[in-house]
């Protein structure tokens, strides 16, 4: 199950766009440049998944995520998702959160 793009978010951006800026902004900032470059590429060779594609192929992000950095990566999906609640105003909303990180997102994209 991917996003769907329904289109875009109050401010003019597309959602997919958003989830892609908002997850490079964050592992730039955990990782610096020269690692997130390695992430990536990991991610596009292993499992098929641009920087652009993120959005659509979640779940592939998450696993490659998750098999390049192992139980560091609940951390950096933990940041994104912080990230992506203050960047669509969502902050401080508590609902039950699914289990995994694509799902999470997901529910995120629904209430933006």
């Amino acid at each position: 199950m991917q996003v769907k793009n329904r289109g875009n978010s109050p401010d003019g951006t597309n959602e997919a766009d958003v989830i892609a800026k908002v997850v490079d902004r964050v592992l730039n900032q955990i990782f610096g440049s020269k690692a997130t470059r390695l992430i990536y590429r990991h991610l596009e060779r292993k499992y098929s998944v641009r920087r652009d594609e993120i959005a659509e192929k979640l779940d592939l992000f998450a696993k490659g995520l998750e098999d390049f950095m192992s139980s560091g990566a609940d951390v950096v999906e933990r940041m994104i998702l912080i990230d992506l609640q203050s960047r669509w105003g969502l902050n401080g909303q508590h609902d039950p959160w699914p289990e995994h990180f694509a799902d999470q997102v997901r529910l995120l994209t629904a209430k933006a």
